[in-house]
């Protein structure tokens, strides 16, 4: 009976440790209610309102499960530097989703690669490129980005954290985040300079950055930012905005 007893116990602590989150994990910094409480359409606002089921496709499982799968997210630098990518990404990511209130747009007509998931994920070449690199066809199968809720998140996060080569070549966010991009003399002329900002110009550049007065897009991205990083108890860092960065590609 004795070891049958003792046999119950270790049972109950290994169950005990699977529950608590590694302190080096993304699920010791986000926790379910934090998730939530980022999510503005999150599944304690009751309903969906008028949004194509955000609310109720977006959960804590599949985004911890999906950030479990890229080393590094979320897991690199000091406390702050997590919490502040960790911020930055939700922030960005609710700016794409209104607050995590749609899943895809609207398609257009004749459009397959329209918008999709946390990030929104456009053009054939996108889909093809995060496809390669989670071993999913999603040229051929485009809707798991807007089905499955883990596939929607690992594409927002290979998002992040994937450099982007071509006519313009920009950092990672994620390297941007965490202390690992340098920014060039071209850069620096630019005004491109590591902090929130320069994720808004690599996702969204010409539409938020470089204008003198600021814009809508980019005075939202920045509000989700600041009650991200509210919400994860960390400070905003430099160079928030993008209002003095030249967007790639523009003269810069």
């Amino acid at each position: 009976m004795r070891v049958f007893g003792l046999l119950a116990l270790a049972g109950a602590a290994l169950l005990l440790a699977a529950a608590v989150p590694a302190s080096g994990s993304v699920a010791s910094i986000v926790t379910r209610d934090t998730f939530y409480s980022m999510l503005r359409q999150g599944h304690h606002g009751g309903g969906d309102g008028g949004c194509d089921g955000g609310a109720f496709f977006y959960s804590y499982d599949a985004f911890v499960e999906a950030a479990s799968t890229f080393r590094g997210f979320g897991t690199t630098g000091d406390q702050a530097t997590r919490r502040r990518e960790l911020a930055a990404f939700f922030a960005q990511t609710s700016h794409e989703t209104t607050g995590y209130c749609w899943v895809k747009q609207r398609s257009p007509a004749g459009d397959r690669y329209y918008g999709r998931g946390p990030m929104q994920l456009t053009h054939e070449h996108n889909y093809r490129r995060a496809g390669d690199a989670l071993g999913l066809d999603l040229v051929r199968r485009p809707d798991l980005v807007s089905t499955d809720p883990v596939v929607a998140f690992k594409t927002a996060i290979w998002f992040w954290m994937t450099p982007r080569h071509g006519a313009h070549k920009t950092p990672s966010c994620h390297a941007v985040m965490t202390g690992g991009w340098r920014p060039s003399r071209r850069d620096r002329r630019a005004g491109r300079l590591p902090g929130y900002g320069m994720t808004t110009n690599i996702i969204s550049g010409g539409l938020a950055c470089g204008k003198r007065h600021g814009t809508p897009q980019g005075r939202d991205r920045v509000g989700y930012y600041k009650r991200c990083c509210r919400l994860l108890r960390v400070r905003l860092g430099r160079n928030v905005a993008c209002i003095n960065q030249k967007p790639y590609g523009h003269g810069g």
